[in-house]
């Protein structure tokens, strides 16, 4: 009898150094394997005659191989094999493919999947570019183990695997030793998921599960089995996404057990909050206040993901915060992922936060060591009462008096242990002798000794869809702004072929002519010979000498140091320039109220959530604004997709949610550091929905014991969660 916690090695057929191979694909255990689900199904118990075949569908095709071989154009060699049943032939075309050279008999079966297409040339059918399966040559087939391996290819749905080891475990392969780990199971496997929980979901059995999702019975639909909508899929699927939910909510109700700072929220922290606003809040910003002062108060630590569309005005809800946590007389640490947006939040926080006589610093890593170490004296010390950086701040050298709240800005910028470590500076602070700075409210003489563990209010101006928002971080508190501050004008956004230049530079002088500013974003700094896109280098000189000899042109790009991007960004900021021409390194965060127009050169090559961050800068006054999407060259199907989301909606949560589905949850945030769990068998955008019913029934059962569910019940699935889930759920991390 086989395990699931069995080493992958000991499944008969595998062995050590196919297990190395397998472990590349995490695959390690006998659980592993089985939750190595097919990519798609073939139904070869009534595979397609090739008689029956119409242009234009999807279709299987149980054949024998009659003919085949490489022929070689100018362009690139093409390989060729001919299929027949009985008189009925199909041609099979494969571009580039060499390798197929010596992999086809005459007189072998081969299952086909491809799309039909016609021959026009010759009025045939033919499958181009089809996957394929050699079945073997009946001829040869002469003990009972390869009939049985021909018992799982043909007369029944088989599943189609993705092979592995550059193509040496083949589809085949893995029907093989998948069946042989099934029939060496326990007759019963235990039950990791609470009764009532698999009463509410109509779960089946998890042994009846495995068998059902690799070998289907006859008679399932083909369409729920490519769709991952069988009873035996759902039941695996709400298995993995209800153990991550359980870790997260008990995540939850540990960081709620923890000890935090309790702050006052007295009339005098509501006067110091007034005394800053430069404007009336919106109703979501006051909202959203409300949320974060109501955490604030309570004794265990705050962690609250606040997200809003590019320019809702987080920053000053976040600036609010501080002052609830500076008039308790706490330290603040708000940390950015780049040199850029710290200081535009340092000189953002002096010009609202000074006058009313806070201490505000800005510490980098591109300080010169003295101004560093003067810097790192002040927040020691506790004069510096909000502490501006990037990673900086996480270095072992920065020690905070009283570290009461952490802002991370940009969240998914960061990795997991950055975020960590800023958050433990609270817990190493020492208690240090107050000197008196600051705001009356904190010269008053409170002490800022730290009583727990600092509350913590994550910012994103991405917009999260709700499912990564219920994964990525499932065990923080949700705000949303989702309200624009009054005077702002909608932009309006038109995209246009680059044939079309002429007309989009004379809009751009005329409106740079009324004293507007404006952006030109290109997606490269300079041009190579493979590549045609317009690089910013060589166009900041056309724009500069040719299009617009009258104004002042600036570059800024990524090459660039701190220093000069910084200049180039003061002098636009400043109105010392005209039209900035810039690679994508404006996207975030920098702020030019008289900048109007944005034009994107080659937009289809741009990600759909770095098209909507990049027309985010601009909007940003009361002038009326314009965002100019040119288009060079073919535009794949995503990349329409993309262009008429852009000019369909300014709204960054419907952007998001198609952006997820075009790119995929973990292309979604470029990175993996990003802290996405390692799925098996669950697809966030295909399984939203089971998502949230996963969340729902893990706060119902830790909200146990009761008469629903037994405490030998919750430990049971309490145990099987940190034994088999921490891999998945353990990089869910977030305090």
């Amino acid at each position: 009898m086989l395990e699931p916690t069995t080493s992958v090695q000991y499944v008969k057929g595998i062995g050590p150094r196919l297990a190395d191979v397998l472990g590349a694909k995490h695959i390690h255990t006998v659980d592993d394997l089985l939750h190595y689900l097919p990519f798609r199904y073939e139904d070869r118990v009534n595979p397609r005659g090739i008689s029956e075949l119409r242009v234009g569908e999807m279709a299987t095709v149980i054949a024998e191989v009659r003919t085949s071989g490489l022929f070689r154009t100018r362009r690139m060699p093409i390989f060729q094999m001919t299929a027949g049943q009985g008189r009925s032939r199909l041609n099979c075309i494969w571009f580039n493919s060499t390798y197929l050279r010596d992999r086809f008999k005459p007189g072998q079966m081969v299952a086909l999947y491809g799309k039909v297409e016609e021959d026009h040339y010759r009025g045939e059918l033919q499958l181009m570019q089809p996957q394929f399966e050699i079945l073997g040559d009946p001829s040869e087939e002469t003990d009972g183990e390869q009939r049985a391996a021909s018992s799982l290819e043909v007369g029944r749905i088989v599943p189609i695997y993705e092979s592995a080891g550059q193509g040496r475990l083949t589809p085949r392969w893995f029907r093989g030793v998948i069946n042989t780990a099934l029939e060496n199971l326990p007759p019963e496997l235990p039950d990791p998921v609470p009764a009532v929980v698999r009463r509410r979901m109509s779960l089946i059995p998890p042994r009846e599960a495995l068998w059902r999702v690799h070998w289907p019975d006859p008679g399932e639909s083909l369409q729920d089995l490519q769709a991952s909508r069988t009873p035996a899929h759902i039941r695996l699927i709400f298995e993995e996404l209800f153990f991550l939910e359980l870790g997260l909510e008990l995540k939850r109700q540990e960081q709620k057990a923890q000890v935090g700072i309790a702050f006052s929220l007295g009339n005098r922290v509501r006067e110091a909050i007034k005394k800053i606003l430069p404007f009336h809040p919106t109703a979501a910003q006051k909202r959203v206040l409300k949320e974060i002062a109501s955490d604030m108060e309570k004794p265990f630590p705050m962690r609250r993901l606040l997200q809003g569309d590019v320019g809702s005005g987080k920053t000053i809800v976040a600036f609010e915060a501080a002052i609830i946590a500076m008039e308790n007389g706490h330290q603040v640490a708000l940390m950015a992922p780049t040199e850029i947006l710290a200081q535009q939040h340092y000189f953002s926080a002096r010009r609202i936060l000074e006058n009313a006589g806070y201490r505000v610093v800005l510490l980098t890593g591109s300080l010169e060591e003295d101004r560093k170490r003067e810097i790192r004296r002040h927040i020691a010390q506790g004069n510096a009462q909000l502490v501006i950086g990037t990673h900086a701040l996480i270095e072992q050298k920065v020690e905070f008096a009283g570290l009461g709240l952490v802002i991370v800005d940009e969240q998914h910028r960061f990795g997991v242990m950055q975020r960590f470590k800023l958050m433990k500076k609270s817990s190493d602070d020492v208690p240090p002798n107050h000197t008196g700075t600051g705001s009356e409210a904190a010269r008053a003489g409170r002490s800022l000794a730290v009583q727990g563990e600092a509350d913590v209010l994550v910012m994103t101006a991405t917009p999260i869809p709700r499912t990564l928002a219920l994964t990525l971080y499932g065990d923080l508190d949700v705000s949303v702004l989702d309200e624009m501050p009054p005077g702002r004008t909608p932009i309006v956004t038109r995209r246009v072929s680059s044939d079309r230049a002429d007309e989009v530079w004379q809009f751009v002088g005329k409106q740079v002519a009324a004293g507007h500013q404006a952006y030109v974003v290109y997606p490269v700094i300079e041009e190579n010979e493979e590549s045609e896109l317009k690089a910013a280098l060589k166009m900041s000189k056309e724009l500069e000498k040719r299009i617009f000899p009258e104004f002042r042109v600036g570059l800024l790009h990524g090459r660039m140091s701190a220093d000069e991007k910084e200049d180039v960004m003061r002098r636009f900021q400043k109105g010392e320039l005209d039209i900035l021409v810039s690679t994508t390194v404006i996207e975030v965060g920098v702020d030019v109220a008289n900048a109007t127009v944005m034009v994107v050169e080659h937009a289809e090559r741009f990600g759909l959530a770095q098209l909507h961050q990049l027309r985010g800068r601009i909007g940003r006054g009361a002038a009326k604004s314009y965002c100019i999407l040119m288009t060079g060259g073919k535009i794949s199907e995503d990349g329409e997709r993309r262009l008429d989301a852009m000019v369909r909606t300014t709204d960054g949560f419907q952007i998001a949610e198609l952006d997820l589905e075009l790119r995929g949850p973990g292309e979604f945030f470029g990175t993996r550091q990003a802290g996405m769990p390692n799925f098996q068998v669950a697809n966030l955008i295909r399984d939203r929905q089971l998502l949230e019913a996963a969340k729902r029934e893990a706060a119902a059962v830790l909200a146990g014991p009761n008469e629903e569910v037994s405490k030998e019940e919750i430990d049971h699935a309490l145990r099987h969660m940190r034994t088999h889930w921490l891999k998945t759920y353990g990089l869910v991390e977030v305090g």
